[in-house]
């Protein structure tokens, strides 16, 4: 009896997206009488449902933020993206020198990633 009660204000503090598809069907079964086929509706369905039986309005979420990479600008010329190439390959050499393998591996990556780009623009 105390763990039904538990239970429920658990499912009262949980939001309604996090409830598995059991849980809403039980909301939907003793919030909202005139609902028809709530066994059958799948998940999305019944969260419109009580949704819309609790005057909930669906919120759109935020935009993600790009992350700001050091890479390669999107408007470089072939000039541009072949110079920015032979700047890499120089700082590359001086890693080499400085044995920094994570380093090393991420301008690897940027010069190849510029190679497939200067590939696209000729």
């Amino acid at each position: 009896m105390a763990e039904d009660v538990k239970s429920e204000e658990k499912q009262a503090e949980k939001p309604l997206e996090k409830m598995t598809v059991v849980e809403l069907r039980e909301v939907a079964k003793e919030e909202i009488p005139g609902i028809i086929g709530v066994t059958g509706m799948k998940k999305d369905q019944l969260l419109e449902a009580i949704k819309e039986a609790r005057g909930i309005q669906e919120e759109t979420p935020a935009k993600k933020k790009k992350k700001k990479t050091a890479g390669p600008k999107k408007n470089m010329t072939g000039k541009d993206m072949k110079q920015e190439i032979v700047r890499l390959r120089a700082e590359r050499e001086k890693l080499r020198q400085e044995n920094d393998k994570k380093k090393l591996e991420i301008i690897r990556r940027r010069i190849n990633r510029l190679k497939k780009m200067t590939r696209r623009v000729a």
